[in-house]
């Protein structure tokens, strides 16, 4: 994960082609486009020091010299001009940059009649794409996952009736697992878990929900357990399949959609602040479990103050 790519410190490629090759130095920049590289201001392309990286520029090295250019992969322990955490933040910018035009065509996509298959498909890939080379877990990525859902299940709608509100004895006591980098949406659902359903709940974060098998998941991609359904976010999943009817419930209910989704549905922007702090304190390399836990009072005070 990031930490460890920042401790094995980054890979640097030098390269020159020879005039001319303008063909050869397009095909070179789109390689390292697609690995996610990062361009100095100085020279050269930077990348988090992995085993699947130096493969990468290695190759990309051996390529360069049979177009008859000169090229080196240099590992660097740290750059005097670009501190770790100046470096990691250029790299989150680009991301953040890849995952917020994939929102606009997704949005484009899904407006009116809803995106066919062949697009979401298309823009599914790209997500993937750019995960590969979100190496130090942009904020962003849960937000456009949650679309990606929320586009594929769109012709799902909820339709929870009385005999489908669970029994709440029967999730007490457990562990309830969620994605890393909690944002607006599993913050608040882990705050209405703790507040309505289970007082003792202990939250775990893994991004394959097998790795703990006894515990609910909630708010994971393509798993079981709670999570966007139709046109609803995880908290507002929760709420119905757990019957709560608290007034002040439902207000924080469309606050966290309207921050979540990013739609409009109702017309509310309170979340859209408490969402930006969330997205810096993860930036700022704050943990999962300090992350979660500020989050749930954020949503605390946030209850608290509507009438």
């Amino acid at each position: 994960m990031a930490v460890a790519s920042i401790q094995a410190g980054w890979l640097l490629l030098i390269f020159s082609l020879p005039v001319g090759q303008a063909a050869q130095r397009v095909d070179v920049w789109r390689k390292l486009r697609r690995y996610g590289a990062l361009m100095l201001p100085t020279s050269g392309y930077v990348l988090p020091n992995n085993a699947a990286n130096q493969e990468k520029l290695e190759w990309l090295a051996s390529t360069i010299r049979k177009y008859r250019g000169r090229a080196s992969v240099v590992t660097v322990q740290s750059f005097d001009d670009l501190p770790h955490q100046q470096l990691t933040k250029l790299f989150l910018e680009a991301r953040a940059r890849d995952y917020q035009q994939l929102a606009r065509e997704l949005k484009k996509a899904t407006k009116g009649t809803g995106a066919a298959n062949a697009k979401l498909s298309r823009l599914h890939r790209r997500f993937q794409e750019i995960c590969a080379i979100d190496f130090f877990n942009s904020p962003l990525r849960s937000r456009v996952e949650a679309m990606l859902e929320r586009a594929a299940s769109r012709e799902a709608e909820p339709g929870v009736t009385k005999g489908a509100i669970r029994v709440k004895k029967e999730f007490r006591g457990r562990v309830w697992v969620t994605r890393p980098r909690p944002g607006i949406d599993r913050s608040a659902s882990a705050w209405l878990i703790r507040k309505f359903i289970d007082p003792a709940s202990k939250f775990a974060f893994a991004n394959d929900a097998n790795k703990h098998p006894k515990a609910v998941p909630f708010d994971m991609f393509g798993e079981a357990g709670f999570g966007h359904r139709g046109e609803d976010c995880t908290f507002e999943t929760l709420r119905k399949q757990f019957g709560i009817r608290d007034p002040k419930v439902a207000v924080i209910a469309q606050i966290v959609h309207d921050a979540d989704l990013d739609d409009e549905k109702f017309g509310r922007n309170e979340g859209a602040g408490l969402d930006r702090v969330l997205i810096g304190w993860a930036q700022q390399g704050v943990s999962d479990d300090e992350l979660l836990r500020r989050g749930m009072e954020l949503i605390e005070g946030l209850y608290q103050s509507v009438s």
